[in-house]
């Protein structure tokens, strides 16, 4: 009687083991892309999450990172009485280099540009419009690069121009970099783009 018993229980597993294995997806030997798992980033803020503009301030569209692209957030920030390029500069390095609001977080937005990059004047014998970061160019993360020039270019920390010279800490030459429809899907791209200004 317990050999029969036994015997019905191994049966009976070795059935339900049968039935488990035919469920679910099999197995297959060619490599199936499904592409890049789901994101829940909308890389829209919230309309009314943004607090009211502070006295004196403007509106200004700084370049974040929302699923590996760059995307324009709108941010009040106080900028220089005279268009100084480097007083603009910094002022736009500042909103970049800190970290997403809890609204700009949630719509999945992040910054790439480290907190200790600060921009000043340039050398002597820069070309006009030259802007030295304390960190050379092609040292920085290449999105945290993309940031900048995409920022940068088109207001008064470029000159109005769409090209932004940028240079390092030390005696090398700076280059210039254009901010594209191509570098904002792909900020990784701008590694080896810089030009030698002149």
């Amino acid at each position: 009687m317990r050999r029969r018993r036994t015997a019905a229980r191994a049966a009976a597993l070795t059935a339900g083991l049968l039935l488990l294995a035919g469920c679910g997806i099999r197995g297959t030997a060619v490599p199936v892309d499904a592409g890049s798992a789901p994101s829940r980033a909308t890389c829209v803020v919230r309309p009314g999450a943004q607090n009211a503009l502070p006295t004196g301030s403007v509106t200004v569209s700084v370049q974040l990172v929302c699923t590996s692209q760059l995307l324009p957030v709108t941010r009040a920030v106080v900028l220089p009485a005279a268009d100084d390029a480097v007083q603009v500069a910094s002022a736009l390095l500042d909103e970049l280099r800190r970290q997403p609001s809890p609204a700009e977080d949630e719509a999945g937005f992040s910054t790439s540009v480290p907190a200790r990059l600060a921009v000043g004047a340039p050398h002597k014998g820069d070309p006009a419009g030259t802007l030295r970061l304390n960190i050379a160019p092609d040292q920085l993360p290449p999105v945290a690069l993309a940031q900048l020039v995409c920022t940068f270019g088109g207001t008064a920390a470029a000159d109005g121009r769409g090209t932004v010279i940028l240079g390092g800490p030390g005696d090398e030459g700076p280059k210039g970099y254009q901010c594209t429809d191509e570098l904002r899907t792909h900020p990784e791209s701008i590694r080896g783009t810089g030009t030698a200004a002149s």
